[in-house]
């Protein structure tokens, strides 16, 4: 379980393997200094498990089902990523409970500047767009949002300057591929109303 705060950008410095699954190298000394084999982490919203940390890198495995539902397949070396260590009880909860599973991958539409922030237009797929709403939650890159507007192709969200600074989202550009997860609950209500 996550919360969509991104904790540290971290750097990609090796992807391995093919369209079957990677192996995916990070340089994040904040967070490989805490991590250990096992421990999960998302990587722009993915969650992964650590296969080794050390010397202030991270290594995981991405599996075919994460490269089909996500954008990692496309993480290049020296590319930013954002990295949510699992939250831990007690910890505070300050953006939304986000699993760190993508539900599928968007495309920026545009990005223009909003007062001190960007409001960006991402483009969905229509399976994803019914579980959006207004004032709802949505993780972008493993970020949690609130939805600010929607239309019939996607959504909008307000990026304050913080979020531009801390995160991968401040570099990002009109046609960008961003992972996405839309809220979990909504998900469970589609379900158990289709039921009765």
């Amino acid at each position: 379980m996550f919360t969509g705060i991104v904790r540290e950008l971290g750097r990609v410095t090796a992807v391995d393997g093919g369209e079957d699954g990677v192996r995916l190298v990070v340089a994040a000394p904040a967070t490989a200094g805490a991590a250990a084999v096992g421990d999960s982490v998302a990587v722009n919203g993915v969650c992964l498990t650590v296969t080794d940390a050390r010397n202030g890198r991270l290594s995981f495995d991405a599996v075919l089902e994460t490269l089909r539902r996500s954008s990692h397949g496309r993480l290049a070396p020296g590319q930013a990523v954002n990295l949510e260590p699992a939250l831990r009880a007690g910890e505070p909860l300050g953006g939304h409970y986000v699993q760190g599973h993508a539900d599928g991958v968007g495309t920026i539409r545009r990005s223009e500047p909003e007062g001190d922030g960007r409001r960006v237009w991402i483009d969905v797929p229509g399976a994803l767009r019914r579980y959006l709403v207004e004032k709802g939650s949505v993780a972008v890159e493993g970020v949690s949002l609130t939805v600010a507007e929607l239309d019939d192709g996607g959504f909008a969200v307000a990026l304050v300057p913080h979020t531009l600074a801390v995160t991968t989202l401040g570099a990002r550009a009109p046609g960008d591929d961003v992972n996405i997860e839309v809220d979990v609950l909504a998900k469970y209500v589609e379900q158990l109303v289709k039921r009765e």
